[in-house]
């Protein structure tokens, strides 16, 4: 008989966010709460949150947040820093002590502009040259790890559960327009600081329930193009593949969706408008590599907005509430109830059919 904890549970994973889409902003305390209900789909393992709109101070300037085994990688790492960028602000995140999150890392942001010298003599843009200054940083500086790397926004991980990890952040302290969590039940890969959700590069981030089967096709495919998967979980490849096909490739989002979780090829062939026909099978065509298999639920963040999606067959549960201007998205209903009980249009989206939800022009 197999004891409790040793049994792998391929469903696992909770997933939750709530979006403005006036820009109102709030709390961390309520998606923070959402999890509670969640709490038997995480083991413990991991958990962690981004937020948007949370630093309108600095909202022109890259977060920067960080974990360092030591001191000493610390001051390394802000030396190759202080020669790529001006740091306006250096500190560490607040956090409260708890018995629940143990091991922690030195948890340290760096609020930064590109130096535009160093840009210009790399040939490259500023969102380039800030994706391969992480990406460099979390391949090549033992004991340095960038989580987060947008404007105005910011991720919060660390190994726990979730509800856990969100009082160990203080994010009741913090407001933002749109927020998403995750509670993490590893089933295959490790579970430490940096594995944690959500996966950010620039201003994506994205947490998963799931499992990509697909990882290994995925990730010789985008490393191709620069970028290095370090954090040992599959998720990790979902943020690079969103920021190839969306920053760089120049997709929208309803195209990247239908790249990841691309319509069946007689999907495709059933349909009939030939520009639509003619669109998905370009896709497809081009972008095969980037199809994820497995089962999978995932929310993508960006600056203004969410994106939901589930993998073509429906492997994994999302359902998604409304009330007033706020949209609610969650693995069960009963995380949007613990963030409105009043919550209307609870629906469940289909396999392979994105959800966005967008805040309006200017309000955030």
């Amino acid at each position: 008989m197999r004891l409790e904890g040793e049994l792998r549970i391929p469903s696992g994973c909770a997933i939750a966010a709530v979006i403005s889409r006036v820009g109102k902003r709030m709390s961390g305390e309520a998606v923070t709460e959402a999890m509670k209900p969640m709490h038997d789909r995480s083991n413990g393992l991991g958990g962690g949150f981004a937020g948007y709109g949370i630093y309108p101070e600095y909202k022109e300037l890259y977060a920067l947040h960080m974990f360092f085994d030591k001191r000493d990688t610390r001051k390394s790492c802000e030396m190759f820093l202080k020669e790529r960028f001006e740091i306006v602000k250096s500190e560490l995140i607040p956090t409260r002590k708890m018995p629940e999150i143990k091991d922690e890392p030195i948890i340290w942001r760096y609020f930064v502009a590109p130096l535009k010298s160093v840009v210009s003599s790399l040939q490259t843009d500023e969102k380039e040259f800030v994706a391969r200054t992480v990406m460099k940083i979390n391949s090549e500086m033992n004991g340095a790890f960038v989580f987060s790397s947008g404007k105005n926004m910011g991720a919060f991980k660390a190994v726990g559960f979730p509800e856990d990890v969100g009082r160990f952040y203080r994010l009741e302290e913090y407001e933002g327009y749109s927020w998403a969590a995750h509670g993490r039940y590893p089933t295959n890969t490790p579970g430490w600081w940096g594995g944690a959700h959500p996966f950010t590069l620039l201003d994506f981030s994205v947490v998963h329930n799931g499992e990509i089967s697909s990882y290994d096709a995925n990730r010789r495919f985008i490393e191709m193009f620069g970028y290095k998967c370090t954090l040992k979980t599959d998720t990790e490849v979902i943020t690079y593949i969103m920021d190839y096909l969306v920053r760089v490739q120049g997709l929208n989002l309803e195209e990247a969706a239908s790249v990841i979780a691309a319509p069946f090829w007689s999907t495709i062939s059933a349909k009939k408008d030939p520009e639509e026909k003619e669109k998905y099978t370009y896709l497809r065509t081009v972008f095969p590599s980037l199809l994820i298999t497995g089962p999978f639920s995932i929310i993508l963040g960006f600056n203004g907005g969410l994106m939901a999606l589930n993998d073509r067959l429906k492997l994994r549960s999302m359902v998604i509430g409304e009330k007033d201007d706020k949209v609610f998205i969650a693995s069960e209903e009963a995380a949007i109830r613990a963030m409105e009980p009043d919550a209307e249009n609870i629906w469940a989206p289909s396999g392979g059919e994105p959800v966005i939800v967008r805040v309006k022009d200017g309000a955030y």
